[in-house]
């Protein structure tokens, strides 16, 4: 199936694009970071100067979302789909589905993934989930990442993603004595680098979704010392003011690495012909509590208020794209396929997602078709989370189950308004956005949790964003 894909894409490519020359493009995906930590987006404790000139350099995005925790994210942007689609397992992509790798592939590009996978169904022992070639089939020519075949546990052969990391590289498997002393996040973002330099002379696609800055927060290269860089470097302090700054330490390098991948296209005469996109998979994590603006924001991670699904979403094309641009249009998870179908000049057809907008245009200075609303469904069937629905704006936030909020103004969301106490705005706005939960699927089922049997998807839900296409 997937070279039917690539058939049916590249005749579209030349069917709809001519001769126009491809952007490159390098998509990279923090994990488990949110806006109050990007200096671009005010905040106080941090200071990422390389995502800031980014920012500086391109459009910041003040309003895209994701869903609260990494799976759903990662499954939503990689397929262009709603989780109420596709989505049944913590830690799995169905390898039936067609990703932004096998699109990118069929419009002859070269493909590489790096960072973090965790989709092969290790948590459920799915068929197929120690197959080390998963990354390939899901449209990827190559590969160096965290979680294919191996979890965390050392029993297996596996660990953690930081210090002495077992990784495995386009199906050979590093283990942690292979990787010894080395720091995860350089590999990774050293094999990226390779990956573009060795790929310079044609179109390229790089996904990275980096292992940083998730749990367990540990001291980078940069604050390590001289301490042991064995597996036990893994292990987080208890204390929380060390947890703090390490967390700290781990998002400048983060940035770091940012501005590493950046450097690399400018040395090898692609910087201008690259569309560079920095965002996150969900909010921070609740251990963490960072000064932003003037508040105190503790992480939201797995939680559905603006803490855990408000993501940073910066992007830079150089002579392309407005310098210092801010702008306020509602950026959705699933608008990413859409984007990178119009940047390699392909046109979807019946074997690609419709719930996605491209956000092409905007990145190009022009006003584009923006989306008037997010959906959010939720159920992670991880933990002990309770599943649910909602559909917002930049202002305000409607549940399922009727509670209405005007974010900006009430990030806890502690105070739930009824009809009559928004303002005439916010009336029409709670009727706007319940004519589009009428349009919905049902809400997921309110019990979760790793166990629950019941995993309803609909895969052939009409198109919400675009209903008459």
């Amino acid at each position: 199936m997937n070279k039917a894909w690539m058939i049916a894409g590249a005749v579209m490519l030349v069917m709809g694009a001519g001769c126009i020359a491809k952007p490159n493009i390098v998509l990279i995906m923090a994990d488990d970071v949110s806006w109050e930590c990007f200096g671009a987006y005010g905040a106080e404790d941090y200071e990422t100067p390389n995502i800031d000139a980014l920012a500086a350099s391109g459009i910041r995005f003040n309003h895209c979302y994701s869903t609260p925790i990494c799976t759903p994210s990662r499954v939503k942007i990689m397929t262009g789909q709603y989780n109420f689609r596709n989505y049944t397992h913590f830690g799995y992509l169905n390898p039936n589905d067609k990703t932004f790798g096998h699109l990118m592939q069929a419009a002859g590009y070269k493909t590489a993934v790096a960072g973090k996978w965790q989709l092969n169904g290790l948590y459920h022992k799915a068929e197929g989930c120690t197959d080390a070639t998963r990354p390939h089939k899901a449209g990827f020519d190559e590969y160096c990442l965290w979680q294919v075949t191996k979890g965390k546990g050392a029993n297996n052969g596996g660990g953690e993603r930081f210090w002495s990391p077992p990784l495995e590289h386009n199906g050979t498997f590093l283990s942690v004595e292979d990787n010894t002393g080395k720091y995860g996040p350089d590999i990774m973002s050293d094999f990226v680098c390779d990956f573009i330099e060795r790929n310079k002379d044609e179109s390229f696609f790089v996904y990275y979704p980096t292992v940083l800055v998730h749990d367990p927060f540990v001291p980078t290269p940069d604050t390590i010392g001289d301490a042991p860089r064995t597996q036990t470097a893994n292990r987080e302090p208890k204390d929380k003011a060390e947890k703090k700054a390490n967390f700290v330490a781990m998002v400048s390098y983060l940035d770091k690495i940012v501005g590493k991948i950046v450097a690399k296209l400018d040395a090898v005469g692609q910087l201008d012909n690259t569309i560079i996109m920095f965002t996150a998979d969900n909010g921070t994590h609740q251990k963490i509590t960072s000064h932003w603006n003037g508040q105190q924001i503790k992480g939201g991670k797995a939680t559905t208020k603006d803490m855990g699904t408000h993501v940073p979403f910066v992007a830079s094309w150089k002579g392309h794209s407005a310098k210092g641009a801010v702008l306020d249009d509602l950026i959705d998870f699933t608008d990413f396929y859409a984007t990178l179908a119009e940047a390699a000049g392909v046109s979807r057809g019946a074997d690609d997602p419709i719930d996605g907008r491209s956000f092409l245009p905007q990145l190009k200075g022009e006003k584009g078709n923006p989306r008037d609303w997010v959906l959010l469904h939720y159920q992670p069937y991880w933990g002990k989370i309770k599943g649910t629905q909602y559909v917002r704006d930049q202002r305000f936030k409607l549940y399922r189950d009727g509670r209405f909020y005007e974010v900006p103004n009430d990030l806890k969301e502690k105070s739930n308004l009824s009809v009559g106490q928004a303002g005439e705005r916010g009336e029409t706005a709670r009727i706007e956005l319940g004519r589009t939960l009428e349009t919905a699927p049902p809400a997921p089922p309110k019990e979760g949790g790793s166990k629950a049997k019941n995993r309803p998807v609909y895969p052939d839900w009409k198109n919400m964003v675009d209903p008459g296409d």
